[in-house]
């Protein structure tokens, strides 16, 4: 069982209220098995939205945050711990770091391209962690069926889309990251065709 999420979500709040409910939802089933949230620190979008319903529900929360989006305000304050870096680059690893798994939800360029760097460490067997991606209503079919359309045309071979795996509800997502297959790091002589 996981002791910490690392969670790539949306700073939007221009979203519709469903995707706001399913990070609601899984922050509560976060704080629920005392799974330590890691994310970017954001405190508003998705991203404050999953982070506040963790800290309602008496669980722990960890944001990583470059110094220069702490200077333009957009921290969250309300933190059990805050670790502060120089640059997107090292969030990004830091996260990735501290978490047992990785879960996508919807989200905008960051959280794409947060979740398609972790799927490429992946391949590469830098890590090993399980990555899940929360499809609400929807949200990732044309990203997935771009994965599908990099399969049949040989940018990918068929075994990396076992690197993930999809859900369409938040209580879907602690069982598939106990359902992920073991990831071998020796994978990495298959990430050329």
């Amino acid at each position: 069982m996981i002791t910490s999420l690392t969670v790539y979500a949306a700073s939007s709040m221009q979203v519709s209220q469903l995707y706001f409910d399913a990070a609601q939802r899984m922050g509560r089933i976060l704080a629920d098995n005392n799974i330590r949230l890691v994310y970017g620190a954001g405190k508003v979008g998705l991203m404050g939205a999953i982070a506040d319903a963790v800290l309602q529900n008496n669980g722990c929360v960890t944001g990583v945050i470059p110094q220069f989006m702490v200077e333009q305000g957009w921290c969250h304050q309300g933190l059990d711990e805050l670790v502060v870096v120089d640059s997107m680059h090292e969030r990004k690893a830091r996260i990735c770091e501290l978490g047992d798994a990785m879960l996508a939800l919807p989200g905008g360029l960051g959280t794409f391209e947060e979740l398609l760097e972790c799927l490429t460490w992946k391949q590469l067997g830098l890590h090993t962690k399980p990555v899940v991606i929360l499809n609400t209503d929807g949200y990732y079919d044309d990203l997935l069926l771009c994965f599908r359309k990099m399969v049949s045309e040989r940018f990918m071979r068929d075994l990396h889309q076992d690197m993930y795996r999809v859900v369409s509800s938040p209580d879907e997502v602690l069982p598939a990251i106990e359902s992920c297959p073991q990831w071998d790091k020796s994978i990495i002589k298959h990430a050329q065709l």
